[in-house]
């Protein structure tokens, strides 16, 4: 299995590095931001860099969807996964429109609304995982693990 692995720089990259019991077996590439800590926490990883800041940013859309198009045809996911932030958004519709599964996971500090990233993502997302049973409101259809931390 082949994963691709998006997330914007803090609380997002942590959350999808808590999985790496999950993820470090498979072959797999990060889309996130071009960060010197980021480059130092994924030392050894293949990083496609995306263009930020992403949040509420139109011309960072349409950039990371252009960068969606390439990465995702060249490299092929069998998966995609993420926690967010926004350049999770064109990731996820260029990877449904091109038939790769997609698997959300709601951040953990986001209790009892959900994120603008989350509500974007929740139509298109095959597997939606949130972490506390009150955002089920929001998300009928999601799963509810519990905390990953």
């Amino acid at each position: 299995m082949k994963i691709c692995l998006v997330c914007s720089s803090g609380g997002h990259l942590h959350h999808l590095k808590m999985l790496k019991k999950f993820w470090e077996k498979h072959e797999r590439f990060w889309v996130t931001f071009d960060k010197e800590n980021i480059k130092s926490t994924l030392k050894g990883e293949k990083i496609y860099s995306c263009f930020y800041p992403t949040n509420r940013s139109i011309k960072a859309f349409f950039l990371n969807t252009a960068l969606a198009l390439r990465v995702l045809y060249q490299e092929k996911p069998d998966i995609i996964i993420s926690s967010g932030a926004a350049v999770a958004v064109p990731f996820f519709y260029v990877g449904k429109i091109g038939g790769i599964k997609t698997m959300y996971i709601e951040v953990f500090d986001r209790i009892d609304k959900p994120t603008l990233t989350g509500r974007l993502i929740y139509p298109v997302a095959d597997k939606f995982i949130v972490q506390w049973e009150e955002l089920k409101q929001f998300y009928p259809k999601a799963e509810n693990l519990g905390s990953i931390f």
